[in-house]
């Protein structure tokens, strides 16, 4: 089962380190922190860079709730623990769906993922078993154009996923999300590329 765990935002890296040094792991299968690609352009040219998909959330992987839940309290800069009331409870599938979607579904690591760069015809391979346990759940860059008004999204994980995007910044390549999440409406910023406007 799927939990969520609220943390100080800036320190989800911190805290999955503190779980392995308060030996924490033996009760998850997993605790991780998704990230997005997004570019950035500095130095006169663009950058490819990771941040936080949920930045101030982790989540955990585990058929042990209850150990887990009293390992973590021992964890000094948790914050909490979402869930109903007093209860931590787990996240719905639906939830799950979602962030394994957003987030590359936790790819398997001997895939290799080929990808193009910028201004070439040659392809990247990225191999994710010599990348850190970031880049299993890791947002690709979405591309797509726009059409009248509608954006289309033709390549990423935001494809099939227009109707959840609220506003784009096509300078800074980039698409805020309205997804219900948690129990909430969450806003979330990922990586698109407009390609073209018709």
């Amino acid at each position: 089962m799927w939990y969520v765990i609220q943390v100080q935002t800036g320190k989800e890296e911190q805290i999955i380190e503190e779980a392995k040094k308060y030996r924490v792991q033996e009760y998850f299968d997993e605790l991780f922190a998704p990230h997005c690609v997004r570019k950035k352009k500095y130095l006169g040219r663009w950058h490819r860079e990771k941040e936080l998909l949920f930045p101030g959330y982790l989540f955990a992987v585990s058929a042990r709730p209850e150990e887990l839940y009293l390992a973590l309290k021992r964890l000094p800069k948790l914050t909490k623990l979402l869930g109903v009331g007093e209860k931590w409870t787990p996240m719905s599938k639906q939830d799950i769906e979602i962030v394994k979607r957003l987030a590359g579904g936790g790819r398997n690591l001997s895939e290799k993922q080929a990808e193009k760069q910028p201004g070439s015809d040659r392809q990247l391979q990225i191999d994710y078993r010599h990348q850190p346990d970031t880049d299993k759940w890791l947002m690709e860059f979405s591309e797509g154009y726009i059409e009248g008004e509608k954006i289309i999204v033709t390549k990423g994980p935001l494809k099939g996923m227009e109707s959840k995007i609220s506003r784009i910044d096509r300078h800074k390549r980039l698409a805020w999300l309205k997804v219900e999440l948690f129990g909430r409406t969450v806003e979330l910023q990922a990586g698109l590329e407009i390609i073209r406007k018709e």
